[in-house]
């Protein structure tokens, strides 16, 4: 049998079952029996998991209400397979297929599930509701919809849109309710059939459990254990670093952790306190370090979260501010502090976690991050890998896998599902009710609707497609507009200037966190600064040309040509920003050769030192996210046209100046 795992036509993956075992087969073939397997085909890119603890009771619950029957998943291997869709949505793989499709509904808030045809087979014989029988159809019927005078029995009562189990002579397949159940018989349109045909006949599936999980692959988990082990060895020969490991509380930093310890001995932990973690995290990441004799260092964010989301608005999926702020700033201090030879740092990042890790290599550096290099040894693991190496090396795991988190990470992390945030109101009401809070408050103030809030649109800064078209569904006007706090308006793009050359002019409207000779240190590193604390205007001469920022907020610069006049607006409006935006985090003065940067109530410049690399710029949040802060307008003016001066151009309205962030 090929490897499990590759790619079958039609975006499908491939995968392995043991029948003797009943469990899923990581590898060629089964470690425990010897069978060779057989391929079953799953939804791309098939990063398959087991389903443990409170997922398992959420499913045989969600069938036991739709069927009244949940008796083929007791004791049997269940495994979940996460493919695209509004939310959490899971195909449901028992006996080596696909048998359901667990999904989050977020109109309704809650789950549901719909079976496939491998599952309306299983369960029409046991099945005491929700079964429609009927008859007098004919001809193709996959995807059909069939009248009421067509349903000779109904079993049950349901609501439309409920999943049904249809039956046909000795046809099943599974289906759905388009009337409740009693409208059922006079409606024109009373069911559609998803599919149907005669079932195939099955051997029983045998008891199977994590032991023989683990039996079956492991052979195969043994070889991932081999090559990451060599991995590692071959990096770190003959380099005296001290070696590290990013441990986060999640199973993926726990699987790396004792593949390097494993391999190399004497790694020592990191663990990030965000000041936004699970109770349970913080507790397990302590008590791991204790129970096995390990040295932790924590890196501590405090109150950072708090301090700054006024200013930058809720974090989301594609504008995670607070990853810089919460977890690379601190860290950064963390190795600057405790490892100044810096750090070899085992992590736990895989390519199938999502699109932005999809091209992870084994060796990679962070930006924010100075001083540190990260060997990533899971990268090309699934989710199943992972579980199956943790149970085969008996290594505990944090609790919270048990009760229905498919990633454990900050509390309020836009990147977690609304079917999780869901589980986090029902195990720490207090914290959930404390960031819905927030988030009402941010919407009222905006004119958001309650949906923003109760269908997770505020987890996304700009909407991609299929939210986008759930709000034009609805009927919704949910997308952030502009920036949050900060708005940048040309009143001039980049012209001809009457007194030669060219110029362009803005005026960027920023919350005034501090005082004004911060702008003078920002813009230290764009060029020589003249600076008036008396008017509150900064005056800046580079090689570019001549720029003006006054603390009104007017940004005016001067060049001899388009491109020098285009690259010193941008440099000085993104300077202007960092200065009265910077989170303190510090990463710009670990990246900075010279030392020139030090951190006291934001940034400060030593103009004698500073080589104006633009290092320190590159490694800033604020400017990293500078689309996203100013509503996405442009980082520079439009370009001059050949007629000479444009008119004034609105990129964006202006915000009312806010004050010193407040707390949540």
């Amino acid at each position: 049998m090929a490897e499990s795992g590759a790619y079958a036509a039609n975006g499908k993956v491939k995968c392995g079952w043991c029948d003797a075992c009943g469990t899923l087969l990581l590898g060629k073939r089964c470690s425990r029996c010897g069978y060779p397997g057989r391929f079953f085909e799953i939804n791309a890119p098939g990063d398959v998991r087991p389903c443990m603890g409170d997922s398992y009771g959420a499913l045989a619950s969600l069938l036991e209400e739709a069927f009244g029957a949940h008796d083929p998943l007791a004791g049997k291997a269940v495994f979940f397979n996460k493919v695209p869709g509004e939310d959490r949505t899971d195909e449901v793989i028992v006996g080596g297929e696909v048998v359901a499709v667990l999904r989050f509904d977020l109109v309704e808030g809650r789950l549901k599930t719909e079976l496939r045809q491998a599952g309306a087979e299983t369960l029409a014989s046991i099945a005491t509701k929700n079964v429609v029988t009927v008859a007098g159809v004919s001809g193709h019927l996959k995807g059909k919809s069939v009248a009421g005078a067509n349903v000779v029995d109904v079993k049950g009562e349901f609501p439309a849109g409920a999943p049904l189990i249809i039956r046909k002579g000795a046809k099943v397949g599974p289906g759905t309710a388009l009337v409740d159940s009693g409208s059922l018989r006079d409606a024109e349109k009373a069911v559609r059939i998803k599919d149907i045909a005669v079932p195939v006949e099955r051997p029983p599936a045998p008891d199977s459990g994590r032991n023989e999980f683990v039996e079956a692959n492991r052979e195969h988990l043994e070889t991932l254990e081999r090559t990451a082990a060599a991995e590692i060895r071959g990096f770190l020969e003959g380099k005296d670093i001290p070696v590290t490991s990013s441990f986060s509380g999640g199973k993926d930093s726990l699987a790396a952790f004792a593949l390097a310890e494993r391999t190399v001995g004497g790694v020592e932990l990191m663990f990030t306190d965000t000041g936004l973690e699970f109770p349970e995290t913080v507790e397990y990441v302590h008590r791991f370090a204790e129970d096995n004799g390990l040295r932790l260092h924590v890196a501590e964010a405090g109150d950072g979260f708090r301090q700054n989301v006024d200013i930058f608005g809720p974090p989301a999926k594609d504008f995670r501010w607070c990853c810089k702020v919460c977890k690379l700033g601190p860290i950064a201090d963390l190795i600057a502090r405790d490892f100044p030879r810096g750090t070899a740092t085992v992590e736990g990042n895989r390519s199938l976690e999502s699109f932005s890790r999809a091209g992870t290599e084994f060796v990679s550096r962070n930006p924010f991050v100075p001083n540190q290099i990260n060997l990533n040894p899971v990268r090309r693991w699934r989710a199943a890998d992972v579980w199956g190496y943790i149970w085969m090396r008996g290594l505990a795991y944090n609790p919270l896998y048990e009760r229905d988190f498919e990633r454990i990470g900050c509390y309020l992390c836009p990147s977690c599902l609304a079917s999780e945030w869901r589980n986090t109101a029902r195990i720490h009401p207090d914290m959930h009710a404390d960031w819905e809070a927030h988030l009402r408050r941010y919407a009222e103030r905006r004119g958001l609707p309650p949906e923003y809030v109760d269908m997770g649109f505020w987890r996304w800064k700009s909407l991609p497609p299929k939210m986008k078209q759930l709000a034009k569904d609805l009927d919704l006007r949910v997308e952030r507009e502009g920036g949050d706090g900060v708005s940048m308006s040309m009143l001039k793009g980049a012209s001809v200037c009457v007194s030669g050359g060219y110029s362009a002019e803005a005026v960027v409207n920023v919350p005034r966190v501090r005082d004004f000779s911060y702008v003078d240190d920002a813009l230290r590193t764009v060029g020589e600064t003249k600076f008036s604390p008396e008017f509150d205007i900064v005056l800046v001469r580079s090689d570019q040309g001549r720029a003006r920022v006054f603390g009104g907020g007017q940004v005016s610069v001067t060049s001899s040509d388009v491109a020098g006049t285009e690259r010193l607006f941008e440099r000085a409006v993104k300077a202007y920003i960092r200065a009265e935006l910077c989170t303190e985090c510090g990463i710009c003065a670990k990246s900075c050769p010279r030392h020139a940067i030090r951190i006291k109530g934001g940034m400060r410049v030593d103009s004698a030192k500073c080589g104006r690399c633009g290092r320190c710029e590159r490694s800033c949040m604020v400017v990293h996210y500078y689309d996203k802060i100013t509503g996405g307008g442009p980082a520079s003016p439009p370009a001059a046209h050949a007629g000479g001066s444009e008119a004034p151009k609105k990129l964006s309205r202006p915000k009312k100046k806010g004050g010193r962030p407040k707390r949540l």
